[in-house]
């Protein structure tokens, strides 16, 4: 058991000042505000107590990379962002051969099934060559029936999301296809028109993957997918807020338009991450990262990004007009709903895992506890 007191707590209902959280068995026992009922092992001075992170898309940190989905590699990934504090995180697969992909994903499952991580997301094969990005146009695939249903039965129910183009031969039969399957259809690497768009949401999409980058930009003749999942209630749009992917500006008008209850913010993360610059491989492509901007050594496209959850979160507030409630809220509550992770994870409540990060005054991370566990 464990007991923190002193803490600024953000919880569903709002912040909670002279909060205190007590833990039991991995998982919140109680909390409440004024003095703890028992001697608190860890007194927080005030600082702030929120949810663990949870990363819905990312693809690898620490120069580990899922890719590949070596055990070792995995680990070292899932380490590198708890220490930034996400507690809860997905692995996100780029294009490759479907043999390599279903290799991937089965041993991804297992890891799932172990608890290290959260899921798969499967970002292509099923995407546009026009909008591909950092993704290698020779295993671009359109997402016909057998091979939908192989990539998804190899997950037993461990791929939480796809990201496809609708747009592409069996594109909206695909979305239903993910949907029926359990898991959630994202719209992204997109040509879509916006008619196509708002058909493929009628199909059951419910996530923009990341909102501008590696879609048809906005025209005031032809608005694209852009404004089709922008105005829909039923979209989340995923952000990636490094400075680099999006303008301050562009977020604060997302947040403006959509409202903080529809965004999620992600890191993309590739294996660069708390590494440094340099030279690295995204799936089978060559990426120099310089400044911490990860682009392709070819044509110069963003490869992912170096972000971690804990820098999009001072982003979110401190440069896109989030309040700290807001930001928790796209950064743990709404990924884990999306995931279908919202009866264990997301929020600061009796009965859910004991996934919590302190944050000092400038939003940066001072501790993380995951399960119960404080992280080393």
């Amino acid at each position: 058991m464990t007991v923190i007191a002193g803490a600024q707590m953000v919880t569903p209902d709002g912040v909670v000042e002279d909060g205190w959280l007590q833990t039991d068995g991995g998982r919140i026992a109680a909390l409440g505000s004024g003095p703890p009922p028992a001697s608190p092992d860890r007194d927080l001075g005030g600082r702030w107590l929120v949810p663990g992170f949870v990363d819905m898309h990312t693809h690898g940190g620490g120069g580990g990379t899922v890719v590949g989905a070596d055990d070792e590699a995995v680990r070292t990934f899932v380490a590198t962002h708890r220490r930034h504090g996400t507690t809860s995180i997905v692995a996100s697969l780029v294009t490759g051969e479907y043999d390599a992909l279903e290799h991937d994903v089965r041993v991804l499952a297992e890891l799932t099934g172990e608890g290290l991580i959260a899921g798969v997301h499967l970002e292509g094969p099923w995407i546009s060559p026009a909008r591909k990005g950092a993704h290698d146009e020779r295993a671009l695939r359109v997402p016909e029936p057998d091979a939908v249903d192989r990539l998804l039965k190899a997950g037993h129910g461990t791929v939480r999301m796809v990201t496809l183009a609708p747009e592409l031969d069996h594109g909206l039969d695909a979305v239903r296809a993910v949907v029926a399957a359990g898991a959630v259809a994202a719209v992204g690497h997109t040509d879509a028109t916006y008619d196509v768009t708002r058909q493929a949401i009628d199909a059951g999409a419910t996530v923009a993957t990341h909102l501008f980058n590696a879609m048809a930009p906005v025209h005031h003749r032809d608005p694209g997918p852009i404004v089709a999942l922008l105005e829909d209630e039923r979209v989340t749009v995923e952000l990636i807020l490094d400075g680099v992917h999006l303008h301050a500006a562009i977020a604060r008008m997302v947040r403006s338009a959509a409202g903080p209850a529809r965004i999620a913010l992600v890191t993309d993360a590739m294996d660069a991450t708390d590494i440094g610059d340099g030279e690295y491989v995204l799936g089978e492509l060559s990426v120099r990262v310089e400044n911490g901007v990860a682009r392709l050594v070819e044509g110069g496209s963003i490869a992912g990004s170096t972000l971690t959850m804990d820098h999009a979160f001072r982003f979110a507030v401190q440069q896109a007009g989030f309040t700290v409630p807001e930001a928790v809220r796209a950064t743990s509550a709404t990924p884990a709903r999306l995931l279908g992770l919202d009866d264990r994870t997301g929020a600061l409540a009796p009965g859910l895992d004991a996934d919590l990060v302190v944050l000092d005054a400038d939003l940066a991370v001072d501790a993380v506890m995951a399960r119960g566990e404080w992280s080393p």
